[in-house]
């Protein structure tokens, strides 16, 4: 409590006191000298206070710079592996740091658990205080009313108890909780002050319960889909998956979708040439395992949710459609192979992998694989090189160059589906004994040598990428983050204030009527709202003239002129 507040509390009695329900502080030079048991009530005192819970909110601000600005595991484990590989350096330091896992780390978490105690522990005793205060009454009137820093008084002939149920009814009309004290008025107003302070540190802790239950119980994952494919929310059918670490397989809703089309338009002309205009995947969905089937659009900040459940639309790319063929003319492989966007204008890579059923020109089994680069408006034409100049499909282009041999798919590892592992194939070569490519238009057919068949680019179609997630506390969070924001409004803008009238009899007879008000803070506001309440209680009790002085009474001090 400030030095100005004890002040108040020393001079002005119980009318000074409990303006707020802030603990006292002590100073180091009051504290005696303590043993364990003192130290442990001095430190929970020092966690517990507000000053100590403000700076722990600060670093937990802090600590989640790094999570923004370094790859995390729990976010893309392939770009925290591509940061290792070109920062050899620091990467070890991270690592002992916990960098790229920030949020449950060690240290993340105790600043986590630290605040969420202190919180608590400010709260509690902070709430049932103010609820006593509720449940009780303003303090009576100081015996000098002159000590406050709002006051005014004057003579009037109504009687005290006149003016006192004069001065309650107006109190209670402006909504002060106001009462008869012996000879004054008590009343209070402004509790909503202390109620958004403590709605405020409640809504934090809404915050972090509902940030960890986000954390613990989410699931989300990426799924590709290709025009014509669908989608069954079941583990399997991740491309990608991630969750908490007390979710339950079973808690994943149950829904299917397919997605009929995507639909992208761009811009053609001016600066804007390129910028999506319309970007929506159309999709059938249907809830549970025979729910009736609906039809949605789902647009980037527009996505599909199902009981909590949310499918955002993430990314959008081309997938020629491939056959090939071996030397006997049978076609061994016809599929939609999804090609990876490496720039605005959707120029993709990717790889084909022919994996079974293919044969040689001697019958052996053997496996095919392309690289792949599409563009879907081709540009670059006698340059050396090839790019798309616009991301809609005008003028496709696809080039391939094939090798065969063994594509690693048979040791057990995992391989990245738009990259090919050459290591174990031998290129195709043309007549000229130079690496064997070609560009294709839709239709168009790159014949492999020595009767090793052909590959053919049929035509073109269009997948869409989807995020699923599912955090059940978003809901809490964001009604906690609502609170947050209005009662620190309430904290900020309203003031906590107390006012008092007095009316006795003076000596002469004449009812002399004393009003003062107090607030938990200097406000120019108080004296203006004590005028006003003083004007309204002068209209039932006007002033009286002030008493003739008697000129036979000598003057305190002598007049102008007279010798001292």
């Amino acid at each position: 409590m400030s030095n100005t507040n004890t002040t108040d509390e020393r001079d002005l009695g119980r009318a000074g006191e409990q303006l707020s329900t802030a603990p006292r502080e002590e100073s180091a030079a009051s504290v005696p000298a303590m043993g364990v048991i003192g130290w442990a009530r001095w430190f929970w005192r020092q966690l517990t206070s507000m000053r100590v819970a403000l700076i722990l909110l600060f670093l937990l601000s802090l600590g989640a710079i790094p999570g923004s600005l370094i790859p995390q595991n729990s976010v893309d484990e392939l770009k925290v592996q591509t940061f290792k590989e070109a920062h050899t350096t620091v990467t070890p330091i991270y690592e002992k740091l916990q960098l790229f896992d920030v949020y449950s780390s060690v240290w993340f978490s105790a600043i986590y658990i630290l605040l969420f105690v202190s919180l608590i522990g400010c709260i509690v005793p902070r709430t049932t205080q103010f609820v006593g205060q509720l449940r009780g009454r303003p303090p009576g009137a100081p015996k000098k009313l002159t000590r406050l820093p709002a006051y005014t008084t004057w003579r009037t002939d109504a009687d005290p108890e006149q003016v006192r149920e004069a001065a309650l009814g107006i109190l209670r009309r402006r909504r002060f909780r106001s009462h008869v004290v012996g000879d004054a008025v008590a009343a209070e107003k402004g509790y909503l002050r202390e109620t958004g302070n403590l709605l405020f540190h409640i809504a934090l802790i809404v915050m972090l319960v509902a940030f960890a239950g986000g954390q613990l119980f989410k699931s989300e994952g990426g799924k590709l889909i290709v025009e014509g494919d669908g989608f069954a929310n079941t583990i399997t059918q991740y491309d990608d998956f991630k969750s908490g670490s007390l979710f339950d397989n079973d808690d994943l809703t149950p829904f299917s979708f397919d997605l009929h089309d995507f639909v992208g338009t761009y811009e053609r002309n001016g600066s804007q040439r390129g910028t999506a205009r319309t970007y929506e995947a159309r999709v059938t969905y249907s809830e549970g395992a025979d729910g009736p089937v609906k039809k949605q659009v789902i647009e980037v900040n527009k996505p599909l949710v199902v009981d909590g459940t949310k499918v955002y639309l993430n990314a959008h790319g081309y997938a020629p459609v491939i056959s090939v063929k071996d030397g006997k003319g049978k076609e061994v492989y016809r599929s939609s192979v999804p090609l990876l966007p490496i720039d605005n204008n959707v120029t993709s890579t990717g790889a084909i992998k022919v994996m079974d059923g293919y044969k040689d020109e001697n019958g052996t089994k053997d496996q095919l694989g392309f690289q792949a680069f599409f563009v879907p408006t081709f540009a670059g034409d006698g340059q050396g090189t090839m790019f798309s100049q616009f991301p809609g499909l005008d003028y496709p282009v696809l080039a391939l160059n094939g090798y065969h041999g063994s594509l690693g798919v048979d040791s057990g590892l995992p391989q990245n589906v738009y990259q090919l592992d050459t290591s174990q194939m031998k290129e195709f070569k043309d007549s000229n004994g130079d690496q064997l490519k070609k560009r294709l238009r839709p239709g168009e057919t790159m014949k492999l040598p020595d009767g090793a068949g052909s590959i053919t680019f049929e035509s073109v179609e269009e997948w869409a990428s989807f995020q699923i997630t599912r955090q059940p506390a978003s809901g809490w969070a964001l009604t906690g983050s609502v609170a947050a924001i209005v009662g620190l409004a309430g904290s900020l803008f309203i003031q906590r204030r107390r006012v008092w009238v007095r009316a006795v009899k003076g000596p002469d007879g004449v009812t002399v009527v004393e009003m003062a008000g107090l607030g938990r803070s200097e406000s120019a506001k108080l004296p203006e709202e004590l005028g006003d309440l003083a004007i309204a209680l002068h209209t039932v009790a006007p002033g009286a003239p002030h008493p003739e002085p008697d000129p036979e009474q000598p003057s305190a001090e002598p007049s102008e002129g007279a010798e001292k």
